[in-house]
């Protein structure tokens, strides 16, 4: 098939969106909008996922649901230029993560990484959703025949499953995806994007783990609703070590709170580690929080205080899911279709 270079990502809906969704997704969705066709999604369907007591129950998930689509909003994903939707309107990640159950391969799931951490022991107590839903994932993006998808280097694994159920796809049913006019091969190999200096961005009181919602420390994170009083607060009580900041990058090697929030400024200010380094290298940790604080509020203010202007418009942010899901839906019926005729459904 001729393919366009498409690019799909989404956030899911989990409710408090820190300073490390926006740099290692959301920032990075705005920068591309300019580059590619962009598809940008709420993954409701995953947030469901593990069980009621994790998600919050209905209406919460509508609430986590309509601030994500802020989010994107504000950070300056332009709705009319790309296609920002909740995937649950779409029908057809469903269908398409049924074939993909069929396709993939019980080894290929027993080797994800993130279903071993997030079932941990009791693994016979975990919902089949848990277990099953990189193949919804590998639907996600499949069914808009995405060709990049930005990811952080946590993520890559599920993009190399994407690729290995696009290829058995397209090995499995090569004869019928030939007769039925597409060539050699149906599906494209997903490439990812991988972030730039702060795509994993860890807690603000131990930078041997990623910033999660779900620390039971508030200040372990930046949140996007944060005013310009907790940010500051939270970056001059980050965690840091007695010795002054290296010149060097070599000199963060060991130094885990210190690489964090070096890679935190370089992020928001769209430089390299480097130049950090090179500007605030040999001095007092204090000297570069303060800029620190200077750049965040700076750069997070504005997209938090347009957050909460939109969460409180939620028919707006309603309207624009429901055009933007139209819009999927006419790209995605279309391939459901196809994928019916390859696999001799019968429509």
């Amino acid at each position: 098939m001729n393919v366009k270079q498409r690019v799909f990502s989404g956030v899911q809906p989990t409710g408090n969106l820190h300073l490390g969704n926006y740099l290692g997704a959301i920032k990075r969705f705005a920068e591309l909008q300019d580059s590619f066709d962009c598809i940008y999604c709420v993954v409701d369907l995953h947030a469901i996922t593990p069980d009621m007591r994790v998600w919050g129950g209905p209406a919460e998930l509508s609430r986590n649901i309509r601030e994500v689509t802020a989010a994107y909003l504000a950070a300056g994903i332009d709705p009319t230029k790309n296609i920002v939707f909740n995937q649950s309107q779409v029908s057809g990640h469903a269908e398409l993560a049924w074939v993909f159950n069929c396709v993939a391969r019980l080894g290929w799931l027993n080797r994800m990484t993130q279903f071993k951490e997030k079932a941990g022991k009791d693994r016979e107590n975990a919902s089949v959703g848990l277990y099953a839903y990189p193949n919804l994932m590998a639907a996600d993006i499949l069914l808009y025949h995405a060709t990049h998808v930005p990811v952080g280097e946590d993520q890559k694994q599920h993009i190399e499953l994407t690729r290995d159920i696009a290829q058995k796809f397209n090995n499995d049913f090569a004869e019928s995806i030939a007769a039925n006019g597409f060539g050699e091969a149906y599906f494209p190999l997903t490439e990812p994007l991988i972030g730039g200096p702060a795509a994993r961005v860890m807690s603000l009181r131990d930078g041997s783990k990623k910033m999660s919602k779900s620390d039971p420390s508030d200040l372990s994170r930046i949140n996007l609703t944060d005013d310009a009083d907790a940010v500051a607060s939270k970056i001059r009580k980050a965690k840091t070590d007695p010795e002054p900041l290296p010149t060097e990058l070599d000199g963060l090697k060991g130094r885990p709170e210190a690489e964090n929030l070096v890679g935190i400024y370089a992020a928001l200010s769209g430089t390299g580690k480097e130049e950090v380094l090179a500007n605030y290298g040999g001095g007092q940790f204090s000297t570069f929080k303060g800029a620190l604080v200077e750049l965040a509020v700076d750069r997070l203010g504005p997209i938090g205080g347009e957050m909460k202007r939109l969460v409180a418009d939620p028919g707006h942010i309603d309207a624009v899911l429901r055009d933007g899901a139209a819009r999927a839906r006419a790209i995605a019926d279309v391939t459901i279709a196809q994928v019916k005729d390859i696999v001799g459904f019968v429509r």
